[in-house]
């Protein structure tokens, strides 16, 4: 059928497993570990690794890493727990790096 569009995905820039929807993303404007970074509501495809407290610009959080399930690269980071009350939107919530995830379906 010509003229159908499927949904906007992001995909794993190494070997562009799908880990993301467009419609997922909550804000462009985070900073991640190596420059610009999207908090999404929701990743696929993805293996979350072990907690740890991390003291990033916004305070202490809890986060884990996650990387794609199929490369293992590193994407970015799940936030598990927020200390400070102004923060606590991002628990449960996934940083992809920019650099890291690619358009597919634009």
């Amino acid at each position: 059928m010509e003229g159908v569009v499927g949904p906007r995905v992001y995909s794993c820039y190494n070997c562009g497993n799908h880990v993301g929807l467009h419609d997922d993303i909550i804000s462009k404007d985070f900073q991640g570990t190596n420059g610009r970074a999207f908090l999404f509501s929701h990743a696929t495809n993805i293996v979350v690794g072990a907690q740890e407290d991390r003291r990033l610009r916004t305070g202490l959080h809890t986060v884990a890493d996650i990387s794609c399930a199929d490369c293992h690269e590193l994407l970015g980071w799940k936030y598990e727990r927020a200390y400070e009350a102004s923060q606590k939107y991002k628990e449960g919530k996934f940083i992809f790096e920019k650099v890291k995830i690619v358009k597919e379906n634009w």
